[in-house]
Parts: structure tokens; sequence; C-alpha cells
């Protein structure tokens, strides 16, 4: 579906930058991920020694480069950046407790290659998804996937080490200097678009240095840290297959996939690019092959990231040079664990500042999808219902969650899995009595 977000961006998907432009305007996407605290909690629930946490971590830079390399370069391409996803966390440290971390690697593989064969050369995985996916699903998905990380991003400022008042200054800073630059590329001529370009890595210095002033800045660890260090395909073990583990992991895989295509809708609204048959069968097969390379190298399941598709509409730059550019300096970083260790020493008040953006960012691209539509009463419930569940479910107290059988805590750790779930239900059980006049005749 073609929309007219694409005014917005300045740098198109197909657009050749400068090798030097498209380094710097890649290391914001880098610079802006968060891509390093899923590893640490899983690490954390399954007691990994120091040592072997920052190996996880260094891992998980790794198979994010070369993942976001397979999926922007010959997956969807799109400028889609690869991360660790959140909604497996309770799995794995469940299967490595119980199992042993050897059966974290067989539980993941064989989902991975399932991901992948329902792309090519099953390609049943796009037909599903532009059956049960029109733009009013598709626009109500890419709003909860925003409303939905708005909340993590505030939790991430008002619990992270140090004075809740500095934590909350601190992010402030970060995200009216991101506004601030945004609002100049867009009233001014010349620099103001040089403004918009850098302005995520402007926001994290000052943001930086809005920290130091209170010392909340440590970046010793980098001293300990290695220069260089190579991976190793399966550094926790050899893979143990057990199959209640695969089947759990299976069924996690598929919440996965469905938050990551609310990821794709993101990125194709604000692109401006269809996602068509082709490119979603495409985007199927190298998000498989993403996890499957996360398994052998020890990383986690990787999802398309919403926050760096938020950044597209922020800077304006969508090409898919510029993101590939983000996953060589990913894999460097993976190689490196001095430079990963010093991304990680970013304050979390100043990358979560400029996420509270980015996911104001998303909201208003979901909403630019759904204006052009007709909302009666049976769309109002469609759209609003969803989002009340996605509300529902991220102010969901914790405890609630060890009361339930496993299947149903996966899903309900994942609010953009619940509302997702919930708009593609709804709206094929409440009968359209006007047979889609609502609706464009394109799916998303």
């Amino acid at each position: 579906m073609e929309n007219k977000s694409e005014s917005s961006i300045i740098i198109g998907v197909d657009d050749k930058v400068s090798y030097p432009k498209a380094f710097v305007l890649g290391l914001q996407h880098v610079l802006a991920m968060d891509l390093y605290i899923a590893p640490i909690i899983i690490a954390g629930l399954l007691s990994l020694s120091a040592e072997n946490t920052s190996f996880f971590v260094q891992m998980c830079f790794l198979a994010t480069g070369l993942a976001t390399l397979i999926q922007t370069g010959a997956g969807i391409k799109l400028p889609v950046v690869q991360g660790p996803s959140y909604v497996p966390i309770g799995a794995i440290a469940a299967v490595g407790s119980k199992l042993g971390l050897g059966a974290i690697a067989g539980s993941l593989i064989p989902g991975a290659i399932l991901i992948t064969i329902l792309g090519y050369p099953l390609k049943v995985f796009a037909k599903t998804v532009r059956k049960i996916i029109p733009p009013l699903v598709g626009g109500t998905v890419i709003i909860i996937v925003g409303i939905a990380l708005m909340p993590i991003g505030l939790n991430n400022i008002f619990l992270a080490e140090g004075h809740i008042g500095e934590n909350t200054t601190i992010a402030a800073v970060s995200a009216g200097v991101l506004v601030i630059c945004m609002l100049l590329g867009r009233r001014l001529p010349g620099m103001g678009t040089f403004f918009r370009l850098v302005s995520v890595i402007v926001a994290i210095v000052v943001g930086t240095i809005t920290a130091s002033f209170f010392g909340n800045i440590d970046f010793s660890p980098v001293k300990e840290a290695s220069w260089f260090a190579l991976p190793t395909f399966f550094p926790f073990g050899k893979p143990v297959f057990d199959m209640s583990a695969i089947i759990t992991m299976i069924f996690v895989y598929f919440i996965i996939l469905m938050e990551t295509t609310g990821t794709w809708f993101v990125v194709s609204s604000v692109t401006g690019k269809e996602l068509d048959e082709k490119r979603l069968n495409r985007a199927s097969v190298g998000e498989g092959l993403g996890c499957l390379i996360g398994s052998l190298f020890g990383s986690t399941p990787l999802t398309g990231y919403s926050s760096n598709a938020g950044l597209l509409a922020i800077t304006g730059v969508a090409s898919r040079m510029v993101v590939l550019m983000s996953g060589l300096i990913l894999v460097c970083l993976g190689l490196i664990p001095k430079l990963s260790t010093a991304i990680t020493c970013i304050p979390e008040p100043v990358i979560n500042g400029i996420f509270g953006i980015v996911c104001v960012a998303i909201v208003t691209n979901g909403m630019k999808v759904i204006q052009p539509i007709n909302i009666d009463d049976r769309n109002m419930i469609v759209i609003g219902v969803p989002i009340l569940l996605t509300i529902a479910v991220t102010i969901l107290p914790k405890e609630v969650l060890y009361a339930v059988p496993d299947w149903a805590n996966y899903i309900l750790s994942s609010g953009i899995t619940v509302g997702a779930l919930a708009t593609v239900l709804l709206n094929l059980l409440i009968p359209d009595k006007r047979n889609g006049a609502n609706q464009t005749k394109e799916a998303v």
C-alpha cells in the first residue's frame, strides 16, 4: 500500500549515499538501540558468570548485525534493523534452567527453519498476512506497537540507576534536543536538514554530557573488555533437542513473527513502499535465517526493531544503504568487545528519552494508515478494544503471570502480541455489513 508519508522522507529507500555519510547515519541506529538489555536480563535469569554474560552480549551484537544484513540486503529489502526480542525471555530462561544451556540452541533451531520455509519454498506466509491484515488492521497494529513500547521506555528511565529526578532530567534533555533538531529540520533550509539527519546523534551526545554533570556515566568496564574476540558455534554447549522445548519455542516464534510483522507495517507506512507477497515471503525467510544464525552463535531470537523503524520517520533517512552500514557496524561491535561495551555504557535515561519520541513517531504513522478509513461503530471496536487490551496487559502486575500456564504467560508478557491478536480476531469475527466499503482495496 503506497501512502503519503513518503513526502517526509529526505533520503529514499533505494537512494545511494556516500560511505562516510552512511556510516554516520547508520551509527545513529546502533547508538539508539537497547539491544543489550534483553540478553542481560536472560543472563541474569540463567545465572551466567560475568565473563559469559559479556560474551553473550557480544554474540547478540554479532547476530543482530548479520541478521540486519540478511533482512535488509536480501530479505524484505527495506530498512529494517534486527535485534533481540523481549518475547522469548521467559521461555529461554525456563528451558535453560530445566534442561541446560545446550537445550536453548536445540529448541531455537527448528523454529527458525520453520519460519524460513513458510516464506520459501511454501510461500504461505504472505497469503496469510494479506488475507487477514487489511489496512484497518495494519494501521491499528502500528499504533499498538507504539503504545506498547511507551511504558517500557518510561520504566527504564524511572528504574535506571541513579536518582529518579536526575534520570528524568537527563531523559527530558535528550528528548527535547531530538524534538528541537526535528523542528529545525522542517523549518530551516540547508542546515535544518543536516540537524534532522543527525538528530539522534546530537541528542545522544547532549544527553550523555548532561548525564556526566550528575555523575551518571561509568566507562570503566571498557578498560576491562578485550579488543578482539572471534565467535564460535554453540559457545554454551552442543545443542540438545528436547521435543517439549522445541514445541514451546515454535509457539514463541509465531508470537515474535506477529510482533515483527507490526514493525514491517511501520516501515511500509514511513517509506511508502508496498508490502506485496514477494516482499513478505522474503521477509519471512530473512527473519528465519536471522534467528537461525542467532541460535548458532548463542544469541537469542531476533525481530525487526520498532524503535529503529520509528527513527526513519524522525530523521527522514530510509536508505537501505544506511541500515546495511548499521549491520556492518553491529558485526564489528560483535567482534570488538571493547567497542560494544562502550555502547552499553551510554546512560539508560539518554536512550529511553529518545525512545519515547520514537514511540510517538510510530503511533502517528499508524494513524496515517487508518486516517482514510471511515471509523464507524464496527471499526471503532476493532481499533479501540485492542488498544485497551494492549494497555491492560502492559500494566498487568507481574505476579499474575506466575499463576497462568506457560503458553498464556508468553502471550500476556507482550502487549504487542495481545493487541495484534485481538485486532486480527475482531476484524475477522465482527461482520462488516458494508462488505469492505470502509476498507481500501489493497491490503497492507
